[in-house]
């Protein structure tokens, strides 16, 4: 993970404000703001059941927001339909990677890239990936469920690139696999970034990767956001170490303080 990034932009590619964000009478996410720039990877930090996975739901119109107002390269995607976010740009890579079990995975490639016209990108983007991800061109023409769990990832991520997209959510990319394969997968995601300029938002519950791989950082908690920082400034942070990362405090003095306010998990 140390090639050099892209430059960053100082106005965001994406932008939430105050939303809100339920299942029936359950709200998910309350009043969450956030801003991801134009080239650089973000990541959504939080415990299961936090609510992050709903972020990016709401994000790419699977979940109607109740309240608030979700913004795109300028253009308000709030409660779009999710066909016109994706011809936008935007590309979503779910919990539990959902690819197209019968279909083959150079055919599941393809359906990433069924919003573009130009072959030669196409055929591009299509050698870009097996060179990402070597296996998928070993097991082209192999039906995609397959594949095992971490190679159904990698066809995930790879059949969002196919999109060619300015943004990609990424819905927790380690679940399931084990720390050899969720090393490699990041290394990937990072050279995405890196490579291709493709800015990217990360959820994910492995605190230590997610602070490795991004730039920027926010922690998430009953549905709000209750921390922000640099990740370098969010590794360096007392109750980020202890609580994400099994670093314990040294002394009593921050036990106690976390004992009393009960919010961290």
């Amino acid at each position: 993970m140390t090639a050099n990034p892209p430059a960053i932009s100082d106005q965001p590619v994406l932008q939430l404000l105050n939303v809100e964000s339920a299942y029936g009478p359950i709200r998910a996410i309350r009043g969450v703001s956030l801003q991801v720039r134009r080239g650089e990877v973000a990541t959504v930090l939080g415990s299961n059941g936090a609510g992050k996975s709903t972020i990016l739901k709401t994000i790419s119109g699977i979940i109607d927001p109740r309240k608030g107002s979700i913004a795109f390269k300028g253009e308000d995607i709030t409660a779009r339909d999710p066909a016109h976010i994706v011809q936008q740009g935007l590309s979503h890579v779910p919990e539990g990677r959902e690819v197209f079990a019968l279909l083959s995975v150079h055919d599941n490639l393809l359906m990433g890239a069924y919003t573009r016209s130009d072959r030669d990108g196409i055929a591009r983007d299509m050698e870009a990936v097996y060179g990402y991800f070597p296996i998928l061109k070993e097991r082209a023409t192999q039906d995609a469920g397959l594949l095992s769990g971490g190679q159904q990832q990698m066809l995930a991520i790879s059949r969002a690139i196919m999109a060619a997209p300015d943004l990609i959510l990424l819905d927790e990319p380690s679940l399931g696999l084990s720390p050899k394969l969720t090393r490699e997968i990041f290394e990937i995601v990072v050279r995405i970034n890196r490579e291709r300029g493709t800015t990217i938002l990360l959820v994910e519950q492995n605190a230590n990767m997610a602070l490795n791989a991004a730039d920027y950082g926010y922690v998430l908690e009953n549905g709000r956001i209750v921390m922000e920082d640099t990740c370098a400034r969010l590794r360096e942070k007392e109750d980020i170490k202890e609580f994400y990362l099994g670093m314990k405090e040294a002394g009593v003095r921050g036990e106690r303080r976390w004992k009393k306010k009960k919010t961290w998990r």
